[in-house]
This record gives C-alpha cells, structure tokens and sequence, in this order.
C-alpha cells in the first residue's frame, strides 16, 4: 500500500495494517462461507469467490467494489476542486482499510468522534486526526500526549466549547511537552447540539484556552447539519458566522505564531454550501487550512443521503453512487400479501428508514423487486409485502438498499467488497 502524508504508519502500523489479512475466518465474522473456515482472509480474497455461488450465507452485507471506488474519486476531485482540504469522518466506517484509501485519495487526515475511534486510526499508522468533539476524559487526554510526546509528525485538533472544558483539559494536560490544539467550536444555533452559543462566550472561551499552558488556539469550527430548520438559507449564515469569527479572532492576534489557521465545517448533506461560503473566506494573517469533513459519501445509501446529498443541487459536480446492498433470503411466504427475509435488526440501518427491497435473485437471474416493499424489521427477519405483480418465492435471494450508512458498518465485522458480477476481491473490516 502506498501512503502519502496524511498517513505515516511506521513498521509496526503496516504491520498492523497486513495482519488484517492474516485473521482466521471463524464464526466472528456473519455471512461468510463455512467452508472457508480456517483460511485467512488473505486466502479468501485470493480465492475470488463468488458473492452467490462460492458459498457465502445470507444474510451477508456486501460492498460494490466499482461504487466505492466511484465515491472515492468523486469526493477527492470534489474537494480539490474547491480548494478544500478534507478529513472525511471515520465514524461511518471505522474500517482502517477505508482510512488508507481515502488518505490515498487526497485526505488530508481522518475526522472522528470519541478517543476509542482515536486509538483505531492511531493503530494503524494515522497521522493526522481532527476529533469533532468536546474531550475533557483526564485518561484519554493523558494518552492524547503521550501520543503526541512520542511521534512529532503526529497532528491532532479537538473542539473547545466551554470555560470549564478548557481548565479540565489544561488539568489532565500538566507536564505534557507538546500542547493540544484546540478550535473553538461555535453552535449551530440555540437549542442545537454543542458549541459555543455567542460571539462573546467564544471569546471567553479562546481567552481561557490562552491562559491554558496545555492548549493552542488554532482556529474555528461547528456542524452545519445542527442548524435548526436547516435550509440553503440558514445554513449559510450560520457559515458566514463561523467565517466572520475566524476573521475577528485572526484580528485580534489569537492566532499569533501559528503556520495555518483551520476553520472547518461540513457534514455530508451541505458540503455544497461548506465549500461557496469558504471561498469567500478573506486572506488572514497566515494560510487557513479549510476543512472539510463529510464522511458518509464513502458508501453513500439509498435513502436519507440519496434525498439530501448536495450533488442533487449541483449535478453537474457528479453523482455519489450507493455502494451497499444487503442480501438476505425468502425464508417463509405465508400468504400472497406477504413473505420474510432472514434481515432483521441486527443486521440492516433502520433508525432513519427501513430498508428498500430492489432486487430479487433466482437461479442466478437478477430482477427488479417490484410489487416487493419492506414494512417492518424484527431483531432477525425483514417483513415484506408483496402485491400481485410480486414474484416471489421460498428460497429466493432479496437485495435490499439501505439507509445511513454510520448504521450500516457497524453491524458488520467483515464486510465483502464484490464486483458487479459478484466476484468477491476484498474483506472490510471494522472495528466499532
């Protein structure tokens, strides 16, 4: 694997990174055939089995090996285009074969969450991180240092939202050679999730993280996709806001001594509106590095972000593709209204949509699923039902599309990576 400056893994970190391959199949790991176990996953990719025929059990959730490398590409001409830098958030996949590609594909470094999504990226030879959370854990803040004491090309910013927050951080972060870089978070509005609510209170807040002897200042961020009653509109003045702040600190010398400035925004449904508002952006007294951080295009689905993706306001930009499908089997068909798929729960999104039956599969011949709807999951079956032009039969495979991809990767261990004609070429792993 060839790795550009977003990430530098060392020996042990591309060590890490091949072991992937060197795992036993064994029960952990759904859908996978039960011939197969024993062999590595390094073998069972080499074996190039097929996704229907080469004994894979269903339900099994497979990844389409031309979309994701579509959406890759996609996101990376996107974000040079606009002269962004990008860290598209790592808690969709929390796959570090993921991380890798998108790093090789102009990632600038990975966005993330929570410390245990830290620690992930760090195993596997990250080098830049931007947690887009508050992190006031003594622990964890204690393990961000030691990191950042042992490995100088390690870059890792977090959010600051609060006067209290920083002196927490400032306490966990005594004797720590290298300070933490902090951006002031701004909210997206009152009642929105975190950040700072004024102007005002943010500069109370940067005058704290001064005084802080563990912090730097290094910029400004918030979420978009918090903006209460979120439209074009309203989103855009939210972002004028967080611009406007970057200026008025850069004014007042908060930012003194730094290399670059970062202001960063940007989720998935209004990258759009991210990348017009940051152009306006005015030159301050040093680089500002302008960061993107939208992370479900990865797979990208076929609900919530098919509707909101910002590639329908602008099409001329592209198209993100959605890249998994869920195949599960007709268990029972009790009546001609109505049949069940082995799915449930534990293996399909279902907290923004229910999943979407799009194809049926019989005798190695692929259909539309029409007259085929999903109405409910129970922990382990799809409820469909079916209308006369439905047909449908024990035994049949269902391909189902699914909706949010954060909720989709976390339900599987080992995910096949498969062609369109259904040759298995790579195994995703996660770790959530």
């Amino acid at each position: 694997m060839v790795l550009d400056p977003g990430s530098d893994p060392g020996s042990d970190a591309r060590a890490r990174l091949a072991r992937l391959t060197e795992e036993r199949v064994d029960h952990r790991f759904k859908g996978l055939p039960p011939d197969a176990e024993g062999l590595t996953v390094g073998e069972l990719a080499a074996q190039r089995r097929n996704l229907f025929t080469g004994g894979f059990t269903t339900p099994v959730l497979a990844l389409s090996a031309e979309r994701l490398e579509h959406n890759l590409r996609l996101m990376e001409t996107y974000a040079a285009r606009h002269g962004l830098a990008f860290a598209p958030h790592g808690k969709t996949s929390m796959a570090p074969q993921l991380f890798h590609r998108q790093i090789e594909h102009g990632a600038w470094g990975i966005t993330l969450a929570v410390p245990h999504q830290v620690r992930v990226a760090r195993s596997f030879g990250i080098r830049r991180v931007f947690l887009a959370n508050e992190l006031v854990d003594a622990a964890a803040l204690r393990w961000i240092a030691a990191e950042l004491d042992a490995d100088p090309d390690f870059r890792f910013v977090c959010y600051v939202d609060s006067v209290r927050g920083v002196e927490l951080m400032d306490a966990a972060l005594a004797g720590a050679s290298r300070p933490v870089d902090v951006v002031v978070e701004l909210a997206a509005g009152e009642g929105a999730r975190t950040g700072v609510r004024t102007e005002a209170e943010c500069a109370a807040v940067a005058d704290a993280v001064a005084d802080a002897r563990g912090l730097r200042l290094v910029g400004v961020a918030g979420y978009e996709g918090e903006v209460p009653q979120a439209d074009s509109e309203r989103v855009r003045a939210w972002l004028r806001r967080l611009v406007a702040l970057a200026v008025d600190f850069d004014k007042a010398g908060r930012f003194a001594g730094l290399d670059e400035i970062v202001v960063s925004a940007g989720g998935s449904a209004w990258f759009d509106a991210v990348a017009d508002v940051f152009d306006g952006l005015p030159d301050l007294s040093v680089p500002v590095l302008k960061l993107l951080r939208s992370g479900a295009y990865v797979s990208h689905d076929d609900g919530h972000y098919r509707k909101l993706t910002p590639f329908n306001r602008v099409p001329e930009e592209g198209a993100l593709e959605p890249a998994f499908r869920l195949w599960t089997q007709v268990v029972s068909r009790p009546s001609a209204e109505q049949a069940f798929t082995n799915a449930g729960k534990r293996d399909a999104a279902y907290d923004l949509d229910l999943p979407f039956a799009q194809v049926v599969r019989r005798d190695g011949a692929e259909r539309p699923a029409d007259g085929i709807a999903v109405t409910g999951l129970s922990d382990q079956h799809a409820w469909l039902r079916t209308t006369g032009e439905a047909d449908l039969e024990v035994g049949d495979w269902v391909g189902l599309g699914l909706s949010h991809p954060c909720t989709s990767f976390d339900k599987w261990v080992l995910i096949p990576v498969a062609e369109a004609d259904g040759t298995v070429v790579d195994y995703i792993r996660t770790f959530f």
